[in-house]
């Protein structure tokens, strides 16, 4: 599983950082995303909430 983040279309409503602050986060102003650090499961659920779309789980 890879998941993608397309900054043209987010809105920033923070869902991903909210749903899985381990996974999805800011560092030094850049958002950041490690799948290493969330379960598979709460990953998609936090990909699913994503109001915009930004967020795309792209399967290997």
């Amino acid at each position: 599983m890879k998941v993608t983040w397309n900054e043209s279309v987010c809105v920033h409503a923070g869902k991903c950082v909210a749903g899985s602050p381990e996974v999805f986060k800011v560092v030094d102003g850049q958002f950041r995303i490690d799948l290493t650090a969330g379960e598979e499961s709460q990953i998609r659920a936090t990909v699913s909430a994503c109001p915009s779309g930004a967020l795309q789980i792209e399967e290997d």
